[in-house]
């Protein structure tokens, strides 16, 4: 299946000179929706996983559904302020200044193999802010999946030592 065929471009958002991929229509899609699942499975092989990790927001949707796939357990990653529960958080640079994400501080146990999911890779930023904290929690970052990687921003530069997988570049 042509997944790229799913994926919109919106110029102009959410600043003027930006070409914005849009992951709806493929979500909007039962058999893309579901193909991208199993791909995205596909890309972890047989590395062991103990919790898959999904970053707010649109991590939020293949994340669960890698969790479920894998048999392991999912973990949000939220913007500061969102979680209920006593938690650790990484602030990470914006072109347009910094923001902050927050993990549960019981959501990882020493020693976890742990998968890191979002739908986009930019710059990275937002990826190793999330990768640092899994890490403080003593978890074990087996790979950062992505359903796109934007390659021209460079975000794997963010990542090293980490493996990076994608089901689409651009």
């Amino acid at each position: 299946m042509n997944l790229k065929s799913f994926i919109r471009d919106v110029k102009d958002f959410p600043k003027p000179g930006i070409v914005f991929k849009d992951v709806t229509p493929l979500f909007n899609d039962t058999e893309a929706l579901k193909n991208a699942g199993q791909e995205l499975v596909q890309l972890v092989g047989d590395k062991p996983v103990d919790k898959v990790v999904g970053m707010e927001s649109r991590g939020f949707i293949f994340a669960p559904m890698l969790a479920v796939a894998l048999k392991a357990g999912f973990v949000p990653v939220r913007k500061k302020g969102k979680l209920p529960f006593t938690t650790l958080s990484e602030t990470y640079g914006l072109e347009y200044g910094n923001d902050e994400m927050e993990i549960h501080s019981d959501a990882i146990l020493p020693g976890e193999k742990v998968l890191v999911h979002d739908d986009v890779l930019a710059t990275g930023g937002t990826a190793k802010a999330v990768c640092q904290l899994v890490e403080r929690l003593g978890g074990e970052v087996v790979q950062c999946n992505f359903l796109i990687n934007l390659e021209f921003l460079n975000g794997k530069k963010n990542l090293e030592g980490i493996e990076v997988a994608s089901l689409l570049t651009y």
